[in-house]
């Protein structure tokens, strides 16, 4: 594994031995994780997120992280953990639909190049290339020829982009067939979840052995030295978001440049400005 892939954990997030050398802060891997607990660590891991968002805009790095997975394995939920505190010009999420008739006639990664970051941009993909090992491989939408082309192809093209500087990271998230038939149940009867649901995903629920054996195959042949596959455990959705977030953190070493404190300058004199009359601009209702 080249320097810039080698995983080297911030020393902040290491456990620590007390006095008597006991580990501390070692969370029990079958404790079921408080909301407190969570939402408190949630929130440190976000302030670290933030730091490292400064380090690649200072570095200049490229930043690819991809996010893939079963059906309701939580992949949008961590998505949305790690940017909920970011600059969303500095750190983006790509989530590309249906490709368009032209699209199918190109190169193959040809729609995903546009998207991938300059200079001091994370780019996140909920789903990405990877789509034609495993959606378009178990329901037919792309040829043998075709699937066999990006079996070999797909390694080169990440050994490309690791070439060129850019950080290329990609998530696994691993969700038992009973969690995944809970969650589907569950998005059936709440109204904000239900647009989740998608023929699609039902159909992939009943095709479960066919996506373990496109998933295995294509582990074979992807999952390379210069952009390892890390797999998640997403069985409990907080659990897979706290460890994917401190894991992130880990491979890429970063150095905190928080500003120091500063005082706000005074605001210029309000002499000779008079605003407009309130009656003049439309406000919305207030129904609250």
């Amino acid at each position: 594994m080249s320097k810039k892939h080698k995983t080297r954990v911030n020393k902040s997030h290491m456990n620590r031995k007390n006095k008597e050398g006991i580990v501390e802060n070692k969370i029990d891997a079958k404790a079921k994780l408080t909301k407190k607990f969570y939402q408190k660590e949630l929130a440190r891991l976000q302030v670290e997120l933030v730091k490292l968002q400064e380090w690649v805009k200072h570095k200049g790095l490229k930043v690819v992280v991809l996010f893939e997975g079963r059906d309701a394995a939580g992949k949008g939920g961590i998505i949305k953990r790690i940017i909920q505190r970011l600059n969303p010009r500095v750190c983006r999420v790509v989530a590309l639909g249906v490709p368009t008739e032209k699209e199918k006639t190109q190169w193959y990664f040809q729609r995903y190049v546009p998207h991938l970051p300059a200079a001091g941009e994370i780019v996140l993909f909920d789903r990405s290339w990877y789509n034609r090992a495993g959606v378009e491989r178990v329901m037919g939408f792309c040829s043998e020829e075709e699937y066999r082309e990006f079996l070999r192809s797909c390694p080169e093209f990440e050994r490309m982009l690791v070439r060129s500087g850019i950080i290329l990271i990609k998530y696994w998230f691993s969700v038992s067939d009973e969690e995944q038939e809970r969650r589907f149940q569950a998005r059936l009867t709440d109204p904000v979840r239900r647009w989740k649901l998608s023929p699609m995903d039902l159909e992939s629920r009943r095709k479960w052995v066919e996506y373990s054996k496109a998933k295995d195959e294509m582990f074979a042949h992807t999952d390379i030295k210069q952009a390892p596959w890390y797999v998640v455990d997403a069985d409990n959705k907080k659990r897979a978001r706290l460890n994917c977030i401190n894991h992130l953190l880990s491979v890429i070493a970063y150095k905190d440049l928080t500003p120091k404190p500063i005082d706000l300058p005074p605001r210029e004199d309000r002499a000779g400005y008079i605003r407009p009359p309130i009656e003049d601009q439309t406000f919305i209702p207030e129904v609250y």
